[in-house]
């Protein structure tokens, strides 16, 4: 035999599961945060490492001098730490070097 009160029970439980669900979207819709799109800064507001930040021509303009300090790290040499003998190598050298060291072991 079945239980008669089972029904309301199970029907009460789904309710309650829907409505935690509704709740908790809706929740997070109303603090969902906001686009991401660039948005003009004041840049006295801001401090001097973040100055870069304050309109689309300063970050474009500071996007072209990472790109250019990337390039010269990535193709020339340096001194890194010449007490503890860290150098700098061109991306190409340093995989030659790495496929050198490797394929000597095997």
């Amino acid at each position: 035999m079945s239980n008669p009160s089972a029904k309301p029970v199970s029907l009460f439980t789904v309710i309650a599961v829907l409505v935690c669900l509704g709740l908790f979207f809706a929740v997070a819709w109303w603090t969902r945060s906001p686009a991401l799109a660039p948005r003009e800064l004041a840049p006295e507001g801001l401090a001097a490492d973040q100055q870069w930040k304050a309109t689309p021509e300063s970050r474009k303009a500071h996007l072209v001098t990472l790109r250019a300090e990337e390039a010269k790290h990535a193709t020339t040499y340096a001194w890194i730490d010449q007490s503890a003998g860290t150098v700098q190598l061109p991306i190409d050298r340093a995989m030659e070097l790495t496929v050198e060291r490797y394929s000597a072991k095997h």
